[in-house]
C-alpha cells in the first residue's frame, strides 16, 4: 500500500506574568541660552543616574544604562512665516531595568512627576532561566501539537499509521510553505497603566509570551 505524505504545522504558546520591566526614561530641556539648558539637563540625569545605582545596589534594579548627552539649536518659524530667536536643547536618553516590579511602578510614578522627565515607556520580559526553561517546553509541545494534526488528517483518510519523515523551523522543509514568526521568540508586552484608589499609579504588565512553531513532515498508511 502507498503512503500519503502529510505536512503540518505545529505550534504552542506559553503565557507567563511578566518578571522584568525596562523603563525607558528621557531628561531633557530646552531654551534660549544654552549653558543653563545644558545645566539643567546634567544634574537632573545625575540625579536619576544616582537614584537608580543606588537601586542596583539593594537589589531592586538589575542594571541601567545611558546614552551621550544630546545638544542641538534650531530657528523655529511662527504662523506667520516668522523665523524666531535661536533655541537650544538638550536631552539624554536612560533605561533602568528591575527586578522588582512594585518598586518599578513607584519609580515610575515619582520620576514622571519632575519636570523635565518623560517615560517613553517600558519594555516587559522574563529572566533568562524562565525564557530557557519555557522555549524547551514550548518546542516540545509544537512538535506534539505537529503529531497530532497528522494523525487527525490521517484518522479523516481512514489511515492508521503515521510515520515521521522530518521536522524542521518553519520555512526549512524545502517545500513552498509560507514562514512564520521565529519560534521561540519573546515579545514585549505592553503595560497597562490605572489609578489606585489611594491615587498611585498601578502598572499591569500583560503577559509576556514564549512562541514556538514547527513544520513536520509524515507519512501516513
Amino acid at each position: 500500500m502507498s503512503e500519503t505524505v502529510i505536512t503540518v504545522e505545529g505550534h504552542f504558546d506559553h503565557h507567563h506574568p511578566a518578571e522584568r520591566g525596562t523603563v525607558l526614561v528621557s531628561v531633557g530641556f530646552q531654551g534660549p541660552d544654552r549653558e543653563p539648558v545644558v545645566a539643567r539637563t546634567t544634574s537632573l540625569h545625575g540625579r536619576i543616574a544616582e537614584e537608580a545605582e543606588r537601586m542596583r545596589t539593594d537589589g531592586a534594579v538589575t542594571w541601567w544604562s545611558a546614552d551621550r548627552l544630546r545638544v542641538w539649536s534650531e530657528r523655529p518659524w511662527n504662523k506667520d512665516g516668522k523665523q524666531l530667536p535661536l533655541v537650544h536643547h538638550a536631552a539624554v536618553a536612560s533605561e533602568v531595568k528591575f527586578a522588582d516590579l512594585a518598586r518599578l511602578a513607584a519609580w515610575v510614578e515619582s520620576t514622571a512627576a519632575l519636570e523635565g522627565v518623560t517615560i517613553t515607556g517600558i519594555r516587559w520580559a522574563l529572566t533568562e532561566v524562565t525564557k530557557e526553561r519555557l522555549s524547551a517546553d514550548a518546542q516540545h509541545r509544537a512538535v506534539q501539537d505537529a503529531v497530532t494534526r497528522a494523525s487527525a488528517y490521517a484518522q479523516s483518510l481512514g489511515l492508521t499509521t503515521v510515520r515521521p519523515l522530518a521536522i524542521a523551523d518553519p520555512g526549512m522543509l524545502g517545500d513552498e510553505s509560507r514562514p512564520q514568526s521565529a519560534a521561540p521568540a519573546a515579545p514585549m508586552a505592553r503595560a497597562a497603566a490605572a489609578a489606585k484608589e489611594s491615587g498611585g499609579l498601578d502598572l499591569k504588565p500583560e503577559d509576556v509570551t514564549i512562541s514556538a512553531r514547527v513544520h513536520a513532515r509524515f507519512a501516513a498508511s
